[in-house]
């Protein structure tokens, strides 16, 4: 199990090569406020003095410090590890048994840890000035000793409340941020730091580590500078966990003063004077405290740590590789035949195209119908359900019936209804059933349109390297759908056009209505006649007009009773009407005629002019024509008759509308979009002066076609070290 922690240096390698942090390796973060000690606890647990020391926040930007142990007699690094190239030829021999390596210096390497420590100085003001201010971006530094554990360890900005000289003013939200960054990983270890002459119940260091860790499963607490305590006082009850109890332990130990540093005392010499300090003050606890057994117990914990979280990092970098092949796979290789390539794309997108409309598209819409599917609901639905609202009768009034009866009959008064009212009228119902299927073939258009941006964002993700050509396509289709909306237009026009110009009175559906219409009509006309009253003998309705029988066997009949007659039978005539009106000449008649109708309206026409004043002169035309009024029998059957027979022809012709114009749609737009796509698309791009332009990508897609490789590749290597431990029997 102690091979696990360079696995997980490696596997941190891998990943920096390519730059990114999308695995949350295992690793111990050392958290703590300024000055609590942190930078002397690492420098203890490496052995060497490599961390900038001062006053005030030295450590200014993160540092992933790898300790990697080596033999003592092994003075060579790896082919991984210690090739490296300078004025041509292979350097594999260091000088000296501890050295370090930068990541951000490449295949450089530092034996001198006087240079690792300018070097880490120089790096942090690069990025973050030198204003004491913090950055988020962390320093890789490596460090191959024999007197050393493996260990992977973050040191972070120490926690500060108040901006000292430069800083922002919310340096402590930033260094907040920053350290829940780090420790809000789930696979790492806190190392909470805290001072031994400060509070333990005021640590900020466990107060944070708490938010992210309630349990304390991942936290170990430092207590240090156990001999900067006050006289008399001790940290027995703090290092036995009587005070505040952490789960992994609490372990203190002693640094070395700002003094020791300025006379260059020795981490080996500060290490033997920390243990003769616990024999003389912890006597019982000297075995479970101090650098050494830190060390010890972080790598213990480190690799039970990893033990545990291989097999879920094992499953993430699967996972990541798999989605890293699959965009690897949308960005394309790089193109070497742009002619086949070219056709193969404008094919490519013409068959999903098709399919698209066909339904049988590989990547089917679920939020929203789409292609075929919606142009199905246009024709059914939308277009269907708008027919079927059109009223027969709508914008039409009895009043209008009513005129086109009168203006079609002319100066003559008509016995029956003319057939011109009934055609002039049914055209202008029929008329409008043009409108809706107009609309019928826009919407159709807008979804062919549509289908543009579905195939280029879902079927045809190569389309998305060559922008160009992407445009290109899009504008041919759009051109191709241009030119056949008028032609569809104009078949649907004509389609509507072809009805209004021949009205067929004799079409099958239409003589069943009017036959049974007719047969209504019959029945009513004997509902009438058996109606009249009794008291009517039934031959006096064949006297003359002058009281004479036209039977030359029936003596005269008195006029009063002609007059009856003439004025259309009206029942509620009385004898004295009949003798006062009978006055035996045409005049008579036509007054009495002239009163029975003036009593059937329920409004009564506005009356005639008074006669004109002497001196002025009668206009005709300045009578006023009626607005509303009851109709009488005869005119309120006439409209009836009409009404029903553009209701029932109505009816006729919606059906061939509703069913005709899908298919006229069909056969103009789509199928012969789909026919004439691909032909249209090689056409108009399949040209050699075109293929350069065309196929030229996008400027940040080779670059993110390098990325994606390159992550792949780590991924790929990353997966091969965890399975090289499964089968090691590991875990």
């Amino acid at each position: 199990m102690e091979a696990l922690i360079p696995v997980i240096n490696k596997l941190q390698d891998v990943f920096n090569t390519v730059g990114a942090d999308i695995i949350q390796l295992p690793q111990i973060v050392v958290v703590g406020t300024q000055s609590s000690g942190k930078s002397s606890v690492l420098e203890s647990l490496v052995g060497r003095d490599i961390l900038p020391r001062g006053t005030g926040i030295v450590t200014r930007r993160p540092l992933i410090l790898q300790l990697v142990h080596i033999d003592a007699d092994d003075r060579r690094k790896t082919s991984e590890e210690n090739e490296s190239k300078k004025n041509g030829r292979l350097y594999r021999g260091i000088d000296g048994e501890e050295w370090g390596k930068f990541l951000h210096t490449k295949n450089k390497i530092y034996t001198d840890f006087e240079e690792i420590r300018q070097e880490i100085e120089g790096e942090t003001e690069r990025i973050s000035g030198n204003n004491k201010g913090i950055s988020d971006e962390p320093i890789h530094l490596k460090i191959f000793s024999p007197h050393v554990v493996n260990l992977t360890l973050v040191d972070l900005p120490g926690i500060t409340k108040v901006p000292v000289g430069d800083q922002p003013k919310d340096i402590e939200i930033q260094i907040r941020e920053l350290i829940l960054k780090y420790i809000s990983n789930p696979n790492s270890i806190i190392l909470a730091v805290t001072a031994a002459n400060t509070d333990m119940a005021t640590s900020e260091a466990l107060k944070v580590a708490r938010e992210v860790d309630p349990d304390g499963r991942r936290t170990l607490a430092v207590v240090t500078k156990l001999d900067l305590m006050d006289a008399g006082t001790d940290a027995m009850d703090i290092l036995m966990g009587r005070v505040i109890p952490v789960k992994l332990g609490i372990i203190g130990v002693v640094n070395r003063s700002q003094l020791d540093i300025n006379q260059k005392k020795s981490v080996a010499d500060a290490i033997r004077d920390e243990y003769a300090f616990l024999q003389k003050k912890y006597p019982s606890l000297a075995n479970r405290n101090g650098t050494k057994y830190l060390a010890r117990t972080l790598n213990r914990l480190l690799m039970h740590h990893i033990r545990d979280c291989l097999p879920e990092l094992k499953t993430r970098i699967n996972v990541l590789a798999a989605q890293y092949q699959s965009l690897l796979n949308s960005y394309g290789e790089p193109v070497d035949d742009k002619s086949a390539t070219l056709l193969q794309l404008i094919t490519k997108f013409a068959a999903e195209y098709c399919h698209t409309i066909e339904g049988t598209a590989k990547y089917i819409e679920t939020a929203e119908l789409c292609g075929g599917a919606r142009i199905c609901y246009i024709f059914h639905e939308t277009f269907g359900r708008t027919l079927e609202s059109v009223d027969p009768l709508g914008g039409l009034s009895t009043i209008d019936v009513l005129t086109a009866i009168r203006n079609a009959t002319g100066p003559r008064p008509a016995l029956f209804v003319p057939e011109v009212s009934f055609e002039l009228l049914v055209k202008r119902q029929v008329k409008r059933l043009e409108e809706p299927s107009l609309r019928c073939v826009e919407l159709v258009h807008e979804e062919m349109q549509r289908i543009i941006q579905h195939c280029s964002n879902y079927s045809t993700q190569e389309l998305l390297r060559f922008p160009k050509l992407h445009d290109a396509i899009v504008e041919v289709v759009t051109s191709l759908l241009r030119k056949r909306l008028p032609v569809t237009n104009e078949m649907v026009h004509n389609l509507v056009a072809i009805e209004l110009a021949y009205i067929n009175t004799k079409h099958p559906d239409f003589a069943d209505a009017c036959g049974l219409m007719n047969n209504n009509i019959e029945e009513q006309r004997r509902n009438r006649m058996r109606d009249l009253p009794s008291a009517v003998p039934r031959d006096k309705s064949l006297k003359g007009p002058g009281g004479q029988s036209l039977s030359p066997n029936e003596p005269p009949a008195p006029e009063g009773e002609v007059a009856k007659a003439a004025a259309g039978g009206a029942q509620s005539s009385s004898v004295s009407e009949q003798t006062d009106g009978g006055t035996g000449n045409w005049r008579g008649m036509l007054k009495k005629g002239e009163e029975g109708a003036a009593g059937d309206r329920a409004m009564p026409l506005n009356p005639l002019p008074a006669s004109p004043q002497k001196g002025h002169a009668v206009n005709l035309l300045d009578v006023p024509v009626p607005v509303s009024r009851k109709l009488s029998a005869r005119e309120q059957r006439d409209c009836e008759v009409i009404e029903r027979l553009i209701k029932s022809y109505f009816l006729i012709v919606r059906k061939n509308i509703q069913d005709s114009v899908p298919k006229a749609v069909m056969h103009f737009l789509v199928n012969h979009v789909k026919d004439c796509l691909q032909s249209e698309l090689v056409g108009q791009l399949y040209k050699t002066g075109l293929l350069d332009d065309l196929l030229t990508e996008s400027e940040d897609m080779a670059q993110r076609r390098n990325e994606a490789a390159d992550m792949l590749k780590a991924l790929q290597k990353a997966s091969q070290v965890i399975a090289e431990i499964r089968e090691t029997h590991m875990w």
